[in-house]
């Protein structure tokens, strides 16, 4: 057992496929590393065992609510390392936004399986840490999909369909993507209920848009493995074009999208759940995309970050 231990994890976004995967069709999530989350252990010999936080600091018997899913995971990994008293400080700090889609509690999940794993000092296969993460995940979210912690914990791209098995694809493509966050909480459950009613209402018409995202979707996995910048911006406009009339964008957002096609973009959409949340843009060039960070910046966006395409180490 080690004194001090630690594990990492980072973002992620649905750069195309969001409502669209809740019936049946593909989505395409991105690793975002450069929005980091880290986990650090220090061992504590006098037994004692606590969290910090930004959301709780204290006693790890008594965590608050919001991260009951954290807790039932590392009564879980304190359980399997036969080990349910041993004296820990585990510091949690993160670069993440909560609740905009980003997947902050799966980095969380990957970060603190993998900080505990290194703690006491076990390999870790990468089929177990999706599956312990998701115990944290379970928790909070009742039926995960597994999406957030795959790709929180990936390096590439990760390709998925609802109920199948999840793999990471190839990206060979120049340009930066621009996230920007409105600062308005996702309204996932909203915006879902918002798609199935309109479904309901509207029948072949929003059909005909859901079966458009998933077309678009593999538009999009042939164009980051064969360098297409066009193509790629071609579905993902097109695909905003769709979640607009699912009625899952928000004038928040409607208003960063027009700012980054004025401004250099080639492309730009909603990410996530939609209604809040964050939304990205595709710009050829770093120049580019930097000032496009800073045009969105200076119209409303509450924090903006630029990342390469293709995913480097």
């Amino acid at each position: 057992m080690k004194n001090l231990a630690t594990g990492t994890s980072h973002a992620k976004i649905i750069l195309i496929g969001e409502h669209g995967v809740v019936y049946g069709q593909p989505a395409i999530a991105l690793p975002i590393s450069t929005i980091q989350m880290q986990a650090v252990i220090h061992r504590q010999s006098d037994g004692d065992q606590t969290v910090k936080s930004r959301y709780f600091n204290g006693d790890f018997n008594t965590m608050s609510a919001n991260l009951g899913g954290i807790q039932a995971l590392i009564k879980t990994l304190l359980t399997r390392f036969d080990a349910p008293d041993q004296g820990f400080d585990i510091h949690i700090t993160s670069d993440i936004p909560s609740e905009r889609g980003m997947g902050s509690s799966a980095a969380a999940a990957v970060a603190v399986t993998r900080a505990f794993y290194d703690f006491f000092e076990q390999p870790l296969p990468h089929q177990v840490l999706l599956k312990t993460a998701n115990i944290a995940e379970s928790y909070t979210h009742g039926q995960p999909s597994g999406l957030d912690v795959a790709t929180t914990s990936a390096k590439a791209p990760v390709w998925f369909i609802k109920g199948r098995e999840n793999y990471t694809i190839p990206v060979k493509l120049p340009g930066y993507l621009v996230i920007a966050d409105t600062g308005i909480k996702s309204q996932t459950k909203v915006a879902v209920a918002t798609v199935r009613n309109l479904l309901m209402v509207e029948g072949e018409t929003i059909q005909t848009r859901i079966d458009d995202l998933g077309r678009l979707t593999r538009q999009t996995r042939a164009a980051l493995a064969d360098g297409q910048l066009t193509a790629l911006a071609t579905a993902l406009n097109g695909a905003q074009d769709d979640l607009r009339s699912l009625g899952v964008s928000h004038p928040a957002l409607e208003q960063l999208l027009a700012v980054a096609r004025q401004n250099g973009a080639i492309a730009a959409k909603l990410t996530g759940s939609g209604q809040g949340g964050c939304m990205i843009a595709v710009a050829p060039e770093e120049t580019i995309a930097n000032t496009l960070s800073q045009k969105l910046s200076a119209a409303g966006a509450t924090a903006t970050w630029v990342e390469p395409l293709s995913p480097t180490d």
